[in-house]
């Protein structure tokens, strides 16, 4: 069974951006190609072992995958971390998995941050993948509240074919997702 997302993208998203931005070939319409999550694991905690743990099964809850283990790839002292290290964990989804999790961080765990008026437009590298920030796990359906130990913060990385920011922009922006289109304070525009 396809994901709703991955349906709405074929049917309604591809023609839009042909359209939008002048692609000639279907193949140079952008897509997103997976989706990293991503969490670190305090190295003070007198708990380590218990916290990524925890960390492993709340991705493992959100993403409907398990999470694998990622260590530091070199020591720093000033953090008491050795290389090699285990410091956190990560999901890569791709494909029905992919769409469903996009969807239901886009329609449902999205809306559920208080105050909520949009994600950064910022945060794109340069090369049209993006980065989302999520200070807490409790926003996403599946985690139970009365069960959560201790908050989970973690990174979601949406990787994707686009060559610019502004193609992986329009892409994201059609399927939904909500970007913030307020001025900071200060940064007025010089028109």
């Amino acid at each position: 069974m396809q994901a709703e997302l991955y349906k709405e993208y074929k049917e309604r998203v591809v023609p839009a951006l042909r359209e939008k931005l002048g692609y000639k070939n279907l193949l140079q319409v952008p897509r997103v190609e997976k989706v990293v999550i991503n969490s670190c694991v305090s190295t003070h905690a007198s708990d380590q072992k218990q916290a990524l743990e925890e960390a492993k099964a709340e991705i493992g809850l959100i993403t409907g995958q398990r999470a694998t283990e990622t260590k530091s790839k070199k020591s720093i002292s000033n953090f008491k971390l050795r290389k090699g290290q285990v410091i956190g964990a990560k999901v890569t989804l791709r494909g029905d998995r992919m769409y469903e999790f996009l969807e239901r961080l886009i329609r449902m765990s999205l809306p559920r941050i208080r105050d909520f008026r949009g994600i950064s437009p910022k945060s794109f590298d340069g090369k049209g993948n993006y980065t989302l920030g999520v200070k807490d796990q409790a926003i996403f359906p599946e985690v139970e509240l009365d069960k959560i130990k201790r908050n989970i913060g973690f990174d979601i990385t949406i990787v994707t074919t686009a060559n610019t920011n502004d193609e992986a922009k329009a892409l994201l922006t059609e399927l939904g997702v909500p970007f913030s289109d307020r001025k900071l304070p200060g940064k007025e525009s010089a028109a």
